[in-house]
């Protein structure tokens, strides 16, 4: 390319991206900001511009191809959204790829090789763990053991690999969990079958600045940071279990295991030391003396002694969870069980104030809230709007027609059971006037066109 064409490039597509209807003005490509799975619990989102009519032909912006399979969130910082993925018979390969926020195009991609191959089966997670961004670029964390730092155009700033410094990991289904970050470290949860740890690791240079034994019960959730008093918790939830951590130091602040089946939601902050927290129907499973569901908002308490404890603040009577997280907006939770019923409770008082049964069926991904309207993106491609005062339907809008497929045995993970081979939704990301769906191998860019 000559330099002249070189100087030109830019000018012709900020031209482009200025004169296509979909395009997300200046204010919000410098705006735009993603940095971590389910944006750190912030689910509410400022604002009265995400589109709210689509269809597999209609308000879709764009599409990009993703290398191989992945469950993960894409992250968004500037111009740029970042997506992991695995490839290969056995999962060999790992991908880590760039895509242009205005059109789609893949910037870059940097690929690395598993050290823990297994059969990439619908049975076993596939680069579930979503990444983080922060001021020098991004750091990516697989399930196989690999942890990666790279600055925003890819070139990698250090590289960890977990299973030769600390053994192997095996774990059933595989591992979920995402990263959570503070200024100065990145924290990675390893809740492997045997000897399972939680480290932080310095982001600078990715040395380990601590490491401590894990909870011992099976997670797919993710570590959050919530709020307590003046400092801040390092939270984790297994099944039967929820402890809290010191992030600077690893110490173990506080145990928890008054609950049941909360084995795939991850704690949201609400402040003042309470939480969010889901779990699903489960196989039987039962808190030896909780009463109600394993749903509800849990406090975090200081004691005189300055130790802390933890307990329910209130408990759902009916509703649960599945697979999704349940969020919390405008002083009310929204909880979504496996059959796809949405529930809306109070978030003061646990008290439910609406429920009502979804066309989505049950869901991945993490609903959002925009001004009165709730999003419910269904794992089956169907996302219905909610208005989050009364909890009725107002809208449904589909990115393909799925054939029927059965419910999942509890335990079982919908279309990853071997049982159906449909694109599932595993993420939906807001971005200025755009919302990012993310499928295993597809993302979708969705935006009402402005010229119409």
């Amino acid at each position: 390319m000559s330099a002249s064409i070189r100087a030109f490039a830019p000018i012709f597509v900020g031209f482009l991206l200025a004169s296509s209807p979909w395009a997300l003005s200046a204010e919000e490509h410098t705006s735009a900001a993603w940095p971590s799975f389910q944006n750190g619990g912030q689910c509410l989102i400022p604002g009265d511009s995400l589109p709210q009519k689509w269809s597999a032909t209609e308000n879709i912006a764009w599409k990009a191809e993703i290398e191989g399979y992945g469950q993960s969130t894409p992250i968004v910082t500037g111009d740029q959204i970042i997506v992991t993925s695995t490839s290969g018979p056995n999962k060999e390969n790992y991908h880590l790829a760039a895509f242009q926020l205005g059109t789609g195009e893949k910037l870059w991609q940097k690929d690395f090789k598993n050290p823990s191959p297994i059969e990439n089966t619908s049975y076993v997670s596939r680069a579930a763990p979503s990444p983080i961004a922060d001021g020098s670029g991004y750091i990516v964390y697989y399930e196989g053991g690999i942890v990666v730092a790279v600055e925003q155009d890819g070139k990698i700033r250090w590289e960890r690999n977990l299973v030769e410094e600390y053994g192997p990991i095996s774990s059933r289904h595989g591992l979920s969990s995402s990263l959570e970050q503070t200024d100065d470290h990145v924290y990675v949860w390893v809740e492997r079958s045997e000897e399972p740890y939680l480290a932080a690791l310095n982001k600078k240079d990715g040395t380990t600045a601590w490491k401590v034994p894990g909870l011992g019960s099976t997670a797919w959730s993710s570590p959050r940071l919530i709020p307590v008093g003046d400092q801040l918790q390092l939270v984790c939830s297994s099944s039967g279990k929820i402890a809290g951590f010191d992030p600077k130091t690893g110490d173990r602040r506080w145990d928890f295991d008054q609950i049941a089946n909360n084995t795939t939601c991850t704690p949201m902050p609400l402040g003042d030391g309470k939480f969010l927290i889901g779990a699903s129907d489960g196989r039987g499973e039962a808190a030896a003396t909780t009463d109600g569901t394993s749903n509800g908002v849990i406090q975090i308490s200081k004691q005189d002694d300055g130790s802390y404890t933890a307990d329910f603040a209130w408990q759902a009577a009916k509703a649960k969870s599945s697979f999704g997280s349940p969020i919390a907006a405008d002083g009310k939770a929204w909880f979504v069980n496996r059959s796809g019923v949405l529930f809306g409770v109070d978030l003061a008082t646990g008290e439910q104030t609406s429920s009502a049964r979804l066309a989505t069926g049950g869901m991945w991904a993490t609903p959002i809230q925009q001004g009165n309207v709730l999003y419910i993106f269904g794992s089956k491609g169907t996302t219905e709007l909610i208005d989050a005062t009364s909890g009725k339907s107002i809208g449904e809008n589909a990115l393909w027609v799925n054939e029927e497929e059965p419910e999942p045995a509890e335990g079982g993970r919908r279309g990853e059971g071997g049982a159906s081979s449909g694109e599932i939704v595993y993420a939906a990301v807001p971005v200025g006037s755009c919302l990012l769906i993310r499928t295993g191998n597809t993302l979708y860019a969705i935006q009402e066109d402005t010229t119409k």
